[in-house]
This record gives structure tokens, C-alpha cells and sequence, in this order.
């Protein structure tokens, strides 16, 4: 009665139990005691689980399921469910009977704690199997040219756990062509720790991705096999334009749709993504083209000195400027973006820097404006100081102190060559859209 929230009406068993043995699910009979038809068969009475889906369902998971789920799957469940409730009907009724299928309704999705309160009796229902998906944290792992990076977080839900270091998978990449052995080293001792915490947290579903380093370097099988082994999945191996649709729908996922159309740029260790959006709803990546530039190349390439020389800096500039300006020569819708969002962690260190932020505070940073103005007067600052001197800067990780003036670079020529006066500062990025992939959502699965 305590978890119906009233007085039963007709009778019932407990089909499922928490680990505690408390209800979750009841399984109702087809007719009421007075012989009103009940047409849902499953009923989710667990408060765990009613409140978990009570907020997806808030958040949009009726129209989500039935976009995700297979139309015919979905109809063949409403078919199978009905057909086992009519079963139990008392021999030779002739009076009213329940109609419909999952949640009394014989097409779509109706209600989300029906389905789900059925695939966990054992139903064979697709939107029940989609909701056990969003309620179960997934994790999503970037193996960078700078940095790996975890998310652990319900697909559609709250993020448990956010993790980033600084591996330098790339070091040497681009003079070499191969991944270094310590480079490598570091790396999968921090995917060992990335295991541990997903075991921590339960994750079962898990994607795993390498983006500029890895394609450039002749020996990435070598360093696939190792992760594959700590982690249980192989990377996969992204090309510049899924690495930026994906962190164009991480990014844009938070973002009023009237705001845009967007250009999203990431600017990693060895590329940076371009990624526009300009279509009604402003979401779908419309524009893309990947750059070879990003804080490490051009630091390796053009700023050997320490601090780096005027003349180094110029001409990283006059570098990263033409490929901006051949990219969008090239792909021209790259242009229609007018609303700038800067994702990874040079965006996100100006963003600190600018705010005096001694330790990492996503909350202070995400979504921080950034002006081209302030992002000027960082960039001759920090050019002008010593990797030591800058790692004093509040907001400096001391490991990004060597890359964060290349970094910084291409961000100023990003919004310089694009006449961009501002810059939105993201945290929700490819990890975000990583996650999102495995939510099962269409246009979600590059």
C-alpha cells in the first residue's frame, strides 16, 4: 500500500525485488476486484527506480525511446504483452476486458515505467531495454594527443564522475610518426586508473576513442592492443570529422537552440575541428573540416624557444591563420556559424586565467565568455613568460604550461580570421557527445 500510494484494488504478486528484498515491480491481475479491466500487466513500484525514471521521462525520454527503438520491435511488444495479460483473464469471461498493450496503449510509447517495470519481470520490450540503457552509468574515454579524459555519466542523466590527465600521447608524433614508448607508458597506466573507476561505478556500456595522435602514428595498433587490454574495448580510431561531430553534439547539448547557429571549435594536442550548425533547430553539424594544428604540433613545429621568439610566434600565426582561412575557402559553410563555442583544455585554461582560478572549478568555467580582446592580451602575456613562469599562473596546470601559448594561438586566430568577437567556453565536448552516442538517439552514432 506504502509504495502503490493507495488502498490496492485488485490482486497482485511482487514479481521483483531489490538486493534488500524490497518490491519493485508487481505484476497485477487482468481485472480489478469489482471486474474493471486493468490493462497494465507490470507496475513500477520500487521509489529508486520510479524516481530515476520519473526524471527521464522530464527530460524528454517518451519522445527519446520512441525515436531510438525500432518501430516493429516496439509494435510486436505491444502485440506480446497484450496477449499474455488476456491470457489470465478468468475462463469464459464475457465482461469488459483491458485493452491495448504496454501502458493500454496499442502504438508509440505511452509511458516509460510500464515498459521498463516489464523488462525487468523478463518482457522482451525495446523501450524497456532503451530505459535500462539511460539508467545505467556508460563511460566514454578520449585518448588525445595531450590528454585522456573520462566521463562517467547517465546517457541523459547527471554526470558521476569527470576525469582528465595529461599523457601526452603525441609527444614527437609529428617529427617521428610513431607513438613514443613512454608516451604510450603513461597513457595506459592512466586508462588502468580510468578501470578502476568504471568498475567503481558499475559501467557496462563503454566507447573508447583516439583522435589526432593515432592517426598520424605508423605503430597505434601497439598502443590499441595494450588499451584493449585494460580496458576490455579497442579504440576506435576517429577521423577528423566524426572526432568533430561528436564534440559538436557534446557541446551544443546545453545550448538554447535560438543562440546559435553555432561554430564549434576544439582544439586539441595535434588537430582542431570546425564544426557548424545552422539549421532550424540548430543542432545537426551542417560544416566540418578538421585542421592539422593543434597546442602540441604547433608548439613542436614553430615554438622551440623558451620563451618563444617574436619571430616564432608570428609565424605560428601566419601558419594556423592560413589553414583557417583555406578551410573555410574550402568548406564555406563553416562561415555560417556566428555564435563561437571553444572546447578543451586551452579554451578552458584562459577561461581559468582570465578569472584567477587557482584550482580547476567547472562550474566557474563552463560557459565563461571570453573576449578576443582578453584572449589578445593572455596570449602576449603568456608568450612572454618562461613554461616555469607560467606554471605559477593561476589557472596554468603545470603540465600545459609548455603548449598553452600554441593552444592560445589558435584560438586568437580562430576569432581573428572569423571576425568573431567572443568566444562561449565549453566543457560538454566529445566525452558528452560520446555518452550521448550510446543513448541509442538517431544522429547520434558517428
Amino acid at each position: 500500500m506504502e509504495l502503490l500510494g493507495r488502498a490496492p484494488r485488485g490482486a497482485f504478486v511482487v514479481v521483483v525485488r531489490d538486493p534488500a528484498g524490497d518490491p519493485v515491480v508487481i505484476r497485477n491481475d487482468p481485472l480489478l476486484d469489482d471486474g474493471t479491466p486493468m490493462p497494465t500487466r507490470y507496475w513500477l513500484v520500487g521509489g529508486e527506480a520510479r524516481l530515476a525514471v520519473d526524471r527521464l521521462e522530464a527530460a524528454g525520454g517518451v519522445r527519446a525511446a520512441e525515436a531510438a527503438v525500432d518501430p516493429v520491435q516496439l509494435r510486436a511488444a505491444h502485440t506480446a504483452y497484450a496477449a499474455e495479460r488476456d491470457a489470465s483473464l478468468p475462463s469464459g469471461w464475457a465482461g469488459p476486458a483491458p485493452s491495448g498493450g504496454v501502458g493500454g496503449t496499442r502504438r508509440g510509447v505511452k509511458c516509460l515505467h510500464a515498459h521498463y517495470a516489464w523488462y525487468l519481470a523478463g518482457g522482451d520490450d525495446p523501450v524497456g531495454r532503451w530505459v535500462a540503457a539511460q539508467l545505467t552509468p556508460a563511460a566514454a574515454i578520449d585518448c588525445g594527443t595531450n590528454s585522456t579524459r573520462l566521463l562517467i555519466a547517465h546517457p541523459r542523466g547527471a554526470t558521476v564522475e569527470r576525469l582528465n590527465r595529461i599523457t601526452r600521447l603525441g609527444a614527437g608524433v609529428d617529427r617521428t610518426g610513431r607513438l613514443a614508448a613512454d608516451a604510450v607508458a603513461r597513457t595506459v597506466a592512466v586508462l588502468e586508473e580510468y578501470r578502476r573507476a568504471m568498475d567503481r561505478h558499475g559501467v557496462v556500456q563503454v566507447r573508447m576513442t583516439a583522435t589526432s595522435a593515432a592517426r598520424d602514428a605508423e605503430n597505434r595498433d601497439d598502443f590499441f592492443a595494450a588499451a584493449e587490454s585494460v580496458i576490455g574495448i579497442r579504440p576506435e580510431l576517429l577521423s577528423g570529422e566524426q572526432e568533430g561531430r561528436l564534440s559538436f553534439q557534446g557541446a551544443v547539448s546545453e545550448l538554447d537552440p535560438r543562440s546559435g547557429p553555432w561554430l564549434v571549435v576544439d582544439i586539441g594536442g595535434g588537430s582542431t575541428e570546425m564544426v557548424a550548425g545552422s539549421d532550424p533547430d540548430g543542432r545537426a553539424p551542417l560544416a566540418v573540416r578538421s585542421i592539422d594544428v593543434g597546442c602540441v604540433r604547433l608548439t613542436e613545429r614553430f615554438l622551440t624557444s623558451d620563451p618563444p621568439a617574436v619571430e616564432e610566434v608570428n609565424a605560428a600565426r601566419q601558419y594556423v591563420s592560413s589553414l583557417i582561412t583555406s578551410a573555410v575557402k574550402e568548406v564555406p559553410g563553416l562561415a555560417a556559424g556566428h555564435a563561437l563555442v571553444g572546447l578543451a583544455g586551452t579554451v578552458a585554461t584562459l577561461a581559468a586565467i582570465d578569472q584567477r582560478v587557482d584550482e580547476y572549478d567547472r562550474d566557474r568555467v563552463h560557459h565563461y565568455v571570453l573576449s578576443l580582446e582578453r584572449v589578445e592580451r593572455m596570449l602576449a602575456d603568456l608568450a612572454a613568460l618562461t613554461s616555469a613562469q607560467r606554471r605559477l599562473v593561476p589557472g596554468v596546470e603545470p603540465d600545459r604550461a609548455d603548449v598553452i601559448v600554441g593552444g592560445t594561438i589558435v584560438l586568437d586566430e580562430m576569432m581573428r580570421c572569423l571576425g568573431l568577437a567572443e568566444c562561449l567556453t565549453s566543457e560538454a565536448d566529445i566525452l558528452d557527445g560520446l555518452v550521448l552516442s550510446l543513448s541509442g538517439s538517431p544522429g547520434l552514432d558517428a
